[in-house]
């Protein structure tokens, strides 16, 4: 079983997310909370495998308890929730240590697809908010200098995984452009994390946007 946190200062959020993701056999909401202090202990005191977080709460945000839970409890995946607009927020939030994000009008079908693709490491990245937050990037410049010295350690394989790892691809999706087995693929993901200093997979694809490698071919 997939065991979720739901964090949302909303009530009536949280209780509609529950009702969605407990129509899926292999998930089970063990915990809620109202902020982000309140998330950050709940990891504290149970096994939490994925938590979604609201990005914007009042007191311990969204933002604050990722940075806390990726230090305290990194096994958990956190996911934010986000309303469309909010990509600077979710810049930060990527920083801090989330491993995705989705929009909170997103479908029950897909609510639980990423729930299943976060507790299994993949990339949860909401398309509408991954192109505006490539725009806004372009648009505010980005540090290509700094980006490839964290990138220039990697083999030309672990380059190309990162390269496809940047465009939002799964874990089999980038072996199948590859040619290559999925364990391989996360041994070089691993690899990848370890020596440019990313703390999980969606850092890493920011990293790939900021060394220009999307553009290298």
């Amino acid at each position: 079983m997939i065991r979720v946190l739901i964090v949302d200062d909303e009530a009536l959020m949280r209780a509609g997310i529950r009702l969605i993701l407990e129509n899926a056999e292999d998930i089970e909401v063990v915990a809620e909370a109202g902020d982000g202090r309140e998330a950050v202990a709940a990891c504290r005191a149970r096994e939490i495998d994925v938590a979604l977080l609201d990005i914007q709460m009042p007191a311990v945000d969204g933002i604050a308890a990722a940075e806390d839970i990726a230090r305290l409890s990194p096994r958990t995946y956190v996911v934010m929730l986000t309303a469309f607009g909010e990509e600077a927020l979710v810049t930060r939030a990527l920083r801090a240590g989330a491993s995705g994000f989705i929009l909170k009008d997103t479908g029950p079908a897909d609510l639980i697809r990423a729930v299943r693709l976060a507790a299994k490491g993949e990339p949860v990245l909401a398309p509408r908010i991954t192109r505006q937050l490539l725009e806004r990037q372009v648009r505010s410049g980005r540090n290509t200098e700094a980006a490839l010295r964290r990138t220039e350690e990697l083999t030309p394989a672990e380059r190309d995984v990162l390269r496809l790892l940047g465009t939002g691809l799964s874990n089999a999706e980038i072996a199948d452009q590859l040619y290559l087995s999925v364990g391989t693929v996360k041994a070089h993901i691993s690899r990848i994390l370890t020596r440019t200093g990313c703390a999980n997979r969606v850092q890493a694809a920011v990293l790939a946007h900021d060394a220009g490698l999307l553009t290298d071919r």
